[in-house]
């Protein structure tokens, strides 16, 4: 069965990622550091497409199921300088948690994804929202020389989210059908399904106990495997760190090919 943080927890969480954004940029020698995890943005890069995105997602969910709205024309620029950078950020991760608040978890609302297994509801935007800044601050906290897990909350909800909103698609998956299980230190486990009719994720009953190495001696198991903390996984499923960083069990070549497909080509 499907669970996810509630909604108070996610704005919640919002709050406490962005708070955390903010110490890492208050605390940078420099604000023209390169983010070694997006090494083409410097920390102001950074802190420019955190507050811009904040914003336009603010003005998305306002406007419900409407096409997409755009908050950057008109809006404030994010300021050069440190002091009222941090002021600007605040202001936007706010304009975003007071429009999620307004609409409540159940509103339609527009979203890029379409074919996935995420609503297009504010509150699978509050979800997504969640995600996006606890791997940002990874970022922030990395380009400072601290960088600290993600807590587990927000980890064991990110891989799911991940999962059904940046994975999951109706394209069809271009090599052998291959099953790709994820399993989490911390006791949650999903599979990955893919085949011609797309990719779809389903929660895995139990605890995830089994070690990686089953994969080759269980019929019913994986192709590959990939246990760690939650954290971990999410990191790795955001490109944050390596797939080698986890456990890995069964064909590892499924992952790198999952790495590299793109489902709209």
């Amino acid at each position: 069965m499907t669970t996810t943080l509630e909604f108070p927890a996610l704005l919640r969480l919002i709050d406490e990622r962005s708070t955390a954004f903010r110490a890492s940029v208050a605390s940078a020698p420099s604000l023209g550091v390169q983010v070694p995890t997006c090494p083409e943005w410097t920390l102001f890069d950074l802190a420019q497409h955190i507050g811009e995105g904040r914003r336009d997602w603010a003005a998305t969910v306002a406007a419900g199921p409407a096409p997409a709205k755009s908050a950057a024309q008109g809006a404030p620029a994010a300021p050069q300088e440190r002091e009222a950078l941090l002021a600007w950020l605040a202001e936007s991760t706010e304009q975003l948690l007071d429009a999620l608040r307004k609409a409540g978890p159940d509103l339609g609302c527009w979203t890029w994804w379409s074919d996935s297994q995420s609503p297009r509801t504010s509150g699978a935007v509050a979800r997504h929202q969640l995600q996006q800044m606890a791997v940002h601050t990874y970022d922030a906290q990395i380009t400072v020389g601290a960088p600290q897990p993600l807590p587990d909350d927000v980890a064991l909800d990110g891989v799911e989210e991940f999962l059904f909103t940046c994975v999951a698609t109706t394209s069809a998956w271009p090599h052998k059908p291959a099953a790709v299980d994820f399993h989490a230190s911390e006791g949650r486990s999903w599979r990955l399904s893919l085949s011609a009719d797309g990719a779809r994720t389903a929660p895995l009953p139990g605890p995830g106990a089994r070690p990686a190495t089953a994969a080759v001696q269980d019929p019913d198991a994986a192709d590959v495997s990939a246990r760690g903390t939650a954290s971990e996984l999410v990191l790795m499923l955001h490109g944050r760190i390596p797939f080698d960083s986890v456990e890995l069990g069964g064909e590892q070549r499924i992952l790198d090919q999952l790495g590299s497909w793109d489902p709209d080509e």
